[in-house]
């Protein structure tokens, strides 16, 4: 799967996504085997967007393999699980890392 693509999924993911109980989140996700392989996912004003830059100032950011982050959109690969393993590094707001990974599980 190529970074574009993931990006085209997680947009429709965030379609269906209620971000009513999130005032404000910033997490950018840097795709380890990805060339380029970060973007980032903001949840401001009730929405949910999802862009292929870096964020200055995010809450956190997490870095994975594409295969593992796909997993975890998908539900096959619990965060808490993936940070213990290893499978998933934060660095920043640890919080907000568990707050956005209770966004992706609904």
């Amino acid at each position: 799967m190529t970074l574009q693509e993931l990006l085209t999924k997680l947009r429709k993911m965030a379609e269906g996504i209620d971000v009513s109980g999130c005032d404000f989140l910033a997490v950018q996700v840097n795709i380890k085997d990805a060339d380029p392989g970060v973007f980032y996912i903001e949840v401001k004003d009730h929405k949910i967007s999802v862009e292929p830059y870096e964020y200055n100032d995010r809450s956190c950011s997490i870095t994975m393999t594409m295969n593992n982050f796909n997993k975890l959109i998908d539900g096959r690969l619990d965060p808490i699980a993936a940070f213990t393993l290893g499978k998933l590094k934060v660095d920043g707001d640890i919080g907000k890392a568990l707050e956005f990974s209770k966004l992706i599980k609904k």
